[in-house]
């Protein structure tokens, strides 16, 4: 591991894949639905410990986890502050936030555009302000590594693209940056690397090389066509004109 870099070296075993991060990186995953995409999340978080393979941290690597928003429950009475800080590690004897506490969180919902709403309930949020409160939650202990599962499922396109535009922020910032997505045009399309994987690694690189019809079948078992639009590859299912056609004739 050098010393200099944020650096994770996943190795699982049964498949004899391995992939590494470095600081100032963007990888993004995109797995096939049940592949055990969260499962792999949540090993190199050392949230989970893999049956198989092993990863390998730097000492003292700082990481930041935002969860799919489909398991959040946005009925939990808890203010926008309260979600920030539930990440600290230390409660003491009173589980009431100090002074400092409140500052740096204070700091980090600012700077994501949250500013005079932290105490408003979480689920009076829009759909991308409470996206970005977890990723405010996330950032709270400045991780070097910022871990995202699925951050667009079941968000609209203005919120899809608050989150790009604060993803690019992050990484400016030179914060690394994993995360898994089904969004083939939304998402992926637009950044600087992706993974394909469905047990196995079937692709590594930029998106105009990885997003291919090959690739994509491999992981997801379907037929898919791939077209070029401005030099960014734009993903579409294979006979969909024709189904489009019968559909229109009903």
């Amino acid at each position: 591991m050098c010393a200099h870099f944020v650096c994770i070296r996943l190795h699982i075993c049964h498949s004899r894949c391995a992939l590494h991060y470095a600081q100032g990186r963007l990888r993004w995953h995109r797995w096939a639905f049940g592949s055990g995409k969260t499962t792999l999340l949540k090993s190199v978080l050392g949230m989970v410990t893999p049956v198989h393979g092993h990863v390998l941290k730097r000492d003292g690597l700082r990481m930041g986890y935002v969860p799919q928003v489909e398991t959040v429950d946005w009925n939990f009475p808890v203010t926008v502050l309260e979600v920030v800080v539930m990440t600290r590690q230390t409660l003491g004897h009173w589980p009431r936030i100090t002074k400092e506490e409140r500052e740096t969180a204070l700091e980090m919902l600012e700077k994501l555009g949250l500013a005079g709403l932290h105490n408003r309930h979480i689920r009076e949020l829009s759909g991308g302000q409470q996206q970005r409160v977890f990723v405010a939650r996330a950032l709270f202990h400045r991780p070097e590594l910022l871990v995202l599962d699925e951050p667009t499922s079941g968000v609209d396109v203005r919120t899809r693209h608050e989150i790009l535009h604060l993803l690019a922020d992050l990484h400016e910032d030179g914060v690394s940056i994993m995360l898994t997505t089904h969004d083939l045009n939304g998402l992926a399309a637009h950044l600087p690397r992706v993974v394909c994987m469905n047990t196995d690694l079937i692709a590594d690189g930029a998106p105009v090389d990885v997003l291919t019809s090959d690739v994509l079948e491999r992981t997801y078992g379907a037929p898919m066509e791939v077209l070029l639009h401005g030099g960014m590859p734009v993903v579409v299912d294979q006979g969909g004109a024709d189904i489009a056609k019968r559909l229109g004739s009903l």
